[in-house]
C-alpha cells in the first residue's frame, strides 16, 4: 500500500508556552494529517534533553520530555488554576524559537505546583507498577542530579555517582519527595502521550516514532546499569560513539555516548534491548532506529580522544539482536535509517531484518550514479525531500553547487533559477516515486528556509528549536491532491 506523511517534531508545535506540547494543537495537526489524505505523522526522540539540547543526547533510553507536558491539560484535570497558567503564558516567549534556557529556569516550577495538588489513584499506582523496571531507577537519577543543581554525572561527588554505595541509598531517602514529582511528571507524560496517539489512531494517522540508537553518557542507564557499557572498575567507559572523518566533517563526528558491551547484551539474551523496544512499540506504531548501521558493527574512539579521527570499526550484534527482537517484541515495526557509510554487510543485515531503508531526494544529484537517483528506488523503502539533519529543500537549493543544482533541474525539467519550482519538483519525486512510504518534512510543504532547519549535524547551538508559527492549514487542499494524484491517499481517513 502507497502511503505518505509529514515529519513535524512535537517541539515544533505552535504552542502559547514556548514549546510544543501534548496540547490541542496536537489534534489539529493529525485532523490536517486526516484531511489531507496522510497516513503518518512522523516524530523525533520523545526523551528527556540536557545540555545541547538534543533528543538524541538523552538521559535515559526509557523517559519522556517533561516539557511536552501540556499545562492546559494539567489545569482541565484541576492540577493547576487558569491564572496561573495565563500568568505563566505570559512570561513564556512568543518567536519562532525555543528558548530553552527559559523552559530549564520555569518550568518545573510551574509542574510543581501542579504536583503538589496531585493524588495518586488507582492508575498512577498501576502505571508505577507496570513502568517499575525503569522508573525508580531514572527518578531517582534526576532527582541526585537536580541536588547537584543540574551538572553532568561525572562532576558529581564521586560516593554518589554508583546508586549503590551507603551514600546514594540515604541521599534517596532525603530526596523522595522530589524522586516522587519526577514519577508524577512521567505519569502525566505517558498519560497526556497516550491520549494524542490514541487520537491519532482513531483519525486513521499511524505515529513513527524515532530511537536514538545510543544514550547520552550523563544518562541514568550509565549510572545503573554500566554492565551494558565498554567501561572500566570505576565505571568510566573505554570508547564513545561517532563517525569516521569524510568529505562533509574532517575531523569526524564526536558523539561522546558510551559503547554498549555486546558480548554482555548476549549473554543476557538482548535482555536490555527487548525491554527498550517494547517500550517503543508501546509509544509509537513505528519505530525509525537512528544509525541503524551501528547494529552491524560500529565506531569506537577511544574515551579521551579530542575528535573522532582515532576510532576502529568493530563488528555489532547484527542478524542476532534481531533475531531476539522479533521473539521478544513481536509487535515491533522498523525502519531504519541507512545512511552515510552503508557497506554491503550493512545491506545484507537490512535484507536479513526485512524492513524499509531510507531515501533522501537531496542526496541524489551529487553524481549522475547515484543510489539516491528517485529511478533507483526500491518499494521496500521510505523516501524523504529531506531529514531533520538536512537543509530544507528551499536551503539546499538556494546553497548547493551549481553542478549539483543544473543536474536536479535538468533531472526534473525545470528552470534551476526557479528555486520554488526546485522544492516542489522534489515532493513530486518523492510522492512519485515506487517507495512504499513518503514522508515529508513540513518546512518543505510550506517551501520554507533554511531559517526553519531543525538540526546542522557536528555542531552545537541553535538547534532543535524551530517552532512553527505559520498557519500550514493553508496547504492542505494542495497536499491531499497531490497525495491522491500519486495513490498515496489514506483511504481511512475521516476528512472530507
Amino acid at each position: 500500500m502507497r502511503t505518505s506523511g509529514i515529519l513535524l517534531p512535537v517541539f515544533s508545535l505552535p504552542s502559547p508556552y514556548g514549546i510544543g506540547c501534548f496540547s490541542d494543537e496536537a489534534r489539529k495537526f493529525i485532523d490536517f494529517l486526516c484531511d489531507s489524505g496522510q497516513s503518518y505523522w512522523q516524530i523525533l526522540p520523545l526523551g528527556p534533553t540536557t545540555y545541547g539540547d538534543s533528543p538524541y543526547q538523552s538521559p535515559s533510553a526509557f523517559a519522556g520530555n517533561p516539557y511536552f507536558i501540556d499545562i492546559d491539560t494539567l489545569c482541565k484535570e484541576g492540577l493547576l488554576t487558569s491564572e496561573e497558567c495565563e500568568s505563566y503564558k505570559d512570561k513564556c516567549p512568543k518567536g519562532d524559537k525555543i528558548d530553552y534556557g527559559f523552559l530549564y529556569r520555569t518550568r518545573h516550577t510551574i509542574l510543581r505546583k501542579a504536583f503538589d495538588r496531585f493524588a495518586p489513584d488507582e492508575n498512577y499506582l498501576l502505571f508505577e507498577e507496570s513502568e517499575k523496571y525503569w522508573l525508580g531507577e531514572y527518578c531517582e537519577f534526576a532527582a541526585v542530579k537536580e541536588y547537584f543543581g543540574g551538572r553532568d554525572m561525572r562532576e558529581w561527588d564521586e560516593e554518589y555517582r554508583s546508586p549503590h554505595t551507603s551514600q546514594s541509598r540515604k541521599l534517596a531517602e532525603q530526596l523522595i519527595a522530589s524522586i516522587n514529582y519526577h514519577k508524577f511528571l512521567q505519569y502525566e507524560f505517558m498519560k497526556q502521550w497516550c491520549s494524542i496517539k490514541n487520537y491519532a489512531n482513531s483519525k486513521g494517522i499511524r505515529i513513527i516514532g524515532d530511537m536514538p540508537i545510543y544514550t547520552a553518557m550523563d544518562s541514568v542507564e550509565l549510572r545503573c546499569k554500566p554492565e551494558l557499557f565498554l567501561t572500566d572498575r570505576e565505571g568510566v567507559p573505554a570508547f564513545v560513539a561517532g563517525c569516521p572523518p569524510d568529505s562533509f566533517s574532517p575531523d569526524g563526528q564526536l558523539w561522546g555516548s558510551p559503547i554498549y558491551d555486546w558480548y554482555y547484551q548476549r549473554r543476557t539474551g538482548f535482555d536490555w534491548w527487548i525491554k527498550r523496544m517494547n517500550r517503543n512499540a508501546e509509544l509509537f506504531d513505528m519505530v525509525r532506529i537512528d544509525h541503524f548501521r551501528g547494529l552491524e558493527s560500529y565506531y569506537a574512539i577511544p574515551y579521551e580522544s579530542k575528535n573522532a579521527k582515532n576510532g576502529k570499526w568493530y563488528p555489532g550484534p547484527g542478524a542476532e539482536l534481531f533475531d531476539a527482537l522479533q521473539k521478544g517484541c513481536p509487535n515491533l515495526n522498523i525502519i531504519a535509517e541507512d545512511l552515510g557509510f552503508i557497506t554491503d554487510d550493512v545491506k545484507e543485515l537490512l535484507s536479513r531484518v526485512g524492513c524499509p531503508g531510507m531515501k533522501v531526494v537531496q542526496f541524489a544529484f551529487d553524481s549522475m550514479d547515484n543510489d539516491y537517483m528517485p529511478h533507483n528506488y526500491i518499494q521496500n523503502s521510505v523516501v524523504y525531500t529531506g531529514t531533520h539533519d538536512n537543509p530544507t529543500c528551499m536551503g539546499w537549493a538556494k546553497s548547493v553547487s551549481q553542478d549539483e543544482l543544473k543536474l536536479a533541474s535538468e533531472y526534473m525539467g525545470i528552470d534551476k533559477n526557479k528555486i520554488e519550482d526546485i522544492c516542489r519538483g522534489f515532493i513530486r519525486l518523492a510522492m512519485s516515486s515506487v517507495s512504499d512510504m513518503c514522508i515529508l518534512p513540513i518546512q518543505d510543504i510550506l517551501m520554507l528556509g533554511d531559517e526553519t532547519r531543525i538540526n546542522v549535524p557536528s555542531t552545537l547551538g541553535g538547534n532543535w528549536c524551530w517552532r512553527l508559527n505559520k498557519d500550514y492549514t493553508k496547504c492542505g487542499n494542495e497536499l491531499k491532491r497531490l497525495t491522491a494524484i500519486y495513490g498515496r491517499d489514506n483511504k481511512k481517513g475521516k476528512g472530507k
